[in-house]
């Protein structure tokens, strides 16, 4: 296993934490691939998206790997009037992270981040460590503190 960025700073923050690997299939970077890999219920694992606000600027958001964002939901958590992804081709200048590996620890900088609410259902959630393949498994709510984040709505159902 490779020790991430992501796993480095939550161990210098003396967090709790577990890491899961699978093998990486360049076909499919879906989350919903890396589910299946670890034999992971697909709602326990969240992907991290990265979106740009007309008045906030840069914001990320985690969801399960099956759902999908609902923009309305995101600008009215953020205050803002529209928020739109953000093009895959900006993502690892904006993060310092690529497709398929982007973690919402550990980022360039602090944003503000939202993550699907239904999470507080789990004891603990899957986000990406920062490689593609290296996940890091942790309480939704140790996370939310960690990164200064927020439990919202965002799904669409």
């Amino acid at each position: 296993m490779v020790k991430t960025n992501a796993m480095r700073m939550l161990d210098k923050a003396k967090i709790q934490y577990t890491t899961r690997e699978y093998e990486v299939d360049e076909q499919d970077l879906s989350g919903s691939h890396a589910a299946d890999m670890m034999g992971a219920d697909h709602g326990s694992v969240y992907k991290t998206l990265v979106l740009k606000g007309e008045k906030m600027g840069y914001l990320v958001c985690c969801i399960p790997v099956d759902g999908e964002l609902d923009l309305k939901k995101v600008a009215k958590a953020a205050g803002d009037k529209k928020v739109e992804m953000v093009p895959m081709k900006d993502l690892q200048g904006i993060t310092g992270y690529i497709r398929g590996g982007c973690s919402p620890i550990g980022m360039k900088k602090q944003f503000l981040t939202f993550i699907e609410e239904s999470a507080r259902s789990y004891e603990e959630i899957v986000v990406s460590g920062g490689l593609r393949g290296q996940q890091i498994v942790i309480s939704p709510q140790t996370l939310v503190n960690y990164i200064k984040g927020e439990f919202a709505p965002i799904t669409q159902y």
